[in-house]
């Protein structure tokens, strides 16, 4: 940069926008003519266009805006000294020198709070999956003690029946026992039973004097085994038999497969 330029001092207030309404149509029209302020300009402006890219835009305080640009604005209308020495006119700069320090360092540093937020963002996400992941694990648990605390009473009921289910012809090697009580539920047990299609799921029926009714759905595991616990209607009349039926997916009112599993109450 020449030193006995004084317009090019106004290069990088134009820049910053820094400049009054007529200053800078005046700086505009003499850079329109002069190639050194151009090429100051170009070269400004490639930082500052840089600092934008680097860091989300932020609006500054006006009070921080105005003790940053002050000293500029004043730095670039004081028309020099004729005696004043090339060093001493440098001085003009350190106005500048210092705002665009600035302005580079809280770049930097809105960088570094940015990248602290994700962190801190990714390690929240992180956090809330795996608290998500504990309730759900609770829940099971919780629901796997009911379960057993209700299979247990029904064990103790008084008015317990027994029913041993044997494997029909879809399912001659299965087996299954079913322990129901009218005021407890029902806990039934299942061996041998095949891998059920995609599109079809296990159903168990009550079978009673007045038709079948359903206790519920089972889920084997891969060896064909299932425990589980069934809530039966209390005003359920007593079983006739016990059956389960391979039916379409989330169950039907009343049986329409043919049987894998039945039987009748021991006497």
């Amino acid at each position: 940069m020449s030193a006995t330029h004084d317009e090019q001092t106004l290069a990088a207030a134009y820049v910053l926008g820094a400049l009054e309404p007529d200053e800078r149509r005046a700086f505009e029209a003499h850079a329109a003519e002069c190639p050194v302020c151009r090429d100051e300009i170009r070269s400004l402006r490639r930082v500052t266009d840089a600092m934008a890219r680097s860091v989300p835009q932020r609006t500054p305080r006006p009070e921080l805006r105005a003790r940053v640009l002050d000293p500029v604005r004043a730095a670039a209308v004081t028309p020099p000294s004729p005696g004043l020495r090339p060093a001493a006119r440098a001085v003009s700069w350190l106005p500048l020198a210092a705002a665009l320090a600035f302005a580079a360092a809280a770049g930097v540093y809105a960088w570094q709070l940015q990248l602290r937020v994700r962190m801190l963002e990714a390690r929240l996400d992180t956090a809330e999956r795996r608290a998500s992941a504990a309730d759900r694990e609770l829940a099971d648990a919780r629901r796997a003690a009911g379960e057993a605390q209700a299979a247990m009473a029904v064990l103790a009921a008084p008015d317990l029946v027994r029913i041993e289910l044997a494997g029909q012809p879809a399912a001659a090697n299965a087996r299954a026992r079913a322990l129901w009580s009218r005021n407890r539920g029902m806990v039934f047990t299942a061996t041998g039973l095949p891998r059920a299609p995609a599109d079809r799921v296990y159903q168990v029926w009550v079978v009673t004097a007045g038709g079948p009714v359903s206790a519920g759905l089972l889920t084997p595991d891969a060896s064909g085994r299932a425990e589980v616990f069934f809530n039966t209607p209390p005003d359920i009349a007593p079983p006739t038999a016990v059956a389960v039926t391979l039916e379409p997916a989330g169950g039907v009112a009343a049986p329409t497969g043919e049987p894998y599993l039945a039987g009748t109450p021991a006497l």
